[in-house]
């Protein structure tokens, strides 16, 4: 049986944690004469994190080596969705979609909200697109529709010309995940003498 990607995260044992966090692409340069720092900022923003299970049984823990071994290294991506991506803080509901095409960069304009409604509150994750499309971004601030269902939201990561969402693409508030891949090639994973499997993984996001 063929393998197809994206994988579907395994959830038959919850991680005993998840370490999340965001990366952005920032060149610098410190003058060695005045200590004077000069940044640069690039386009790329990407979620990356390690997940971290407790002692598990090797009939538990075989269906998460399975999964790391069919992702084969970095090569195959998965759908996860972060901790507190359940539900938003905010109203939400309505049929949001985005509206225009080829959009780019932090803001992006939306319609199909319920009118006049604090539809996303900040720090709120919310998907664009689906299978190998899909990408997970967060609220950087409070969200309110107006009159006619429309609002501007304000994202982390940015919208990569790459990965633009077309026009009417639908946007996920409940149980929103994104694109990943596996951070290295490499997994090992213990095992004790009571086949008590150790098991942890880094990840990073697909831009």
């Amino acid at each position: 049986m063929a393998i197809t990607y994206p994988l579907t995260f395994p959830t038959t044992n919850a991680p005993a944690d998840i370490v999340w966090g965001g990366e952005s692409v920032v060149s610098s340069t410190s003058s060695p004469f005045t200590g004077e720092m000069e940044v640069q900022q690039f386009d790329g923003q990407i979620w990356h994190g390690t997940v971290n299970y407790p002692p598990l049984e090797r009939a538990d823990a075989e269906e998460i080596v399975s999964f790391l071994l069919e992702l084969d290294g970095m090569y195959g991506t998965f759908l996860l969705s972060p901790p507190g991506a359940g539900a938003p803080r905010g109203a939400a509901g309505g049929t949001p979609l985005v509206a225009g095409g080829s959009q780019t960069g932090t803001d992006l304009d939306t319609d199909g909200w319920p009118v006049d409604t604090e539809v996303l509150l900040k720090g709120d994750f919310l998907q664009i697109g689906t299978g190998l499309a899909a990408r997970l971004y967060k609220s950087l601030i409070d969200v309110t529709s107006d009159g006619s269902g429309d609002a501007t939201l304000t994202l982390w990561p940015r919208i990569k010309a790459s990965s633009s969402p077309a026009d009417n693409a639908p946007i996920v508030t409940s149980a929103a995940a994104g694109l990943f891949r596996l951070a290295a090639n490499r997994n090992d994973w213990t095992v004790d003498t009571a086949l008590h499997y150790g098991i942890s993984f880094a990840f990073r996001s697909e831009p």
